[in-house]
């Protein structure tokens, strides 16, 4: 099994920043693809980011495209979520993803077998 511990959330204002990081612990072998994922009250949960084993392949969401960077230290086990320019809408509990397959990086949730608990994220205008 694998445990996903995310840290950094907070309460902000617009246009300000946030690191997010997430620390992965147990069978750590068995990581490979990590993502980010956010649910805002009353709505589905949805892709922010995803990085895969080499950080060869990044993928990311139209609406946080130029603002969000994802990146991952294996020797560290750990992927982070930097947040700029942050706005209302990105308000939301942030969820950390891992995903067996090392190579591609999948935007479904169904995708993922391992998640940690969440951090919230509130961004006040």
């Amino acid at each position: 099994q694998v445990q996903l511990v995310e840290s950094g959330g907070g309460m902000v204002q617009a246009g300000d920043s946030l690191k997010l990081s997430c620390a992965a612990s147990g069978q750590t072998f068995s990581v490979g693809t990590m993502a980010w994922f956010r649910q805002a009250p009353g709505k589905e949960r949805d892709f922010v980011a995803g990085i895969n084993w080499s950080g060869g392949t990044v993928d990311s969401a139209g609406s946080v495209k130029g603002r969000f960077a994802i990146s991952r230290d294996n020797a560290k086990d750990t992927v982070y979520l930097q947040m700029d320019k942050l706005k209302p809408e990105d308000t939301a509990v942030y969820y950390c993803a891992a995903d067996t397959d090392p190579i591609f990086v999948r935007t479904d949730s169904r995708s993922y077998t391992y998640w940690g608990q969440g951090t919230q994220v509130t961004v006040s205008s």
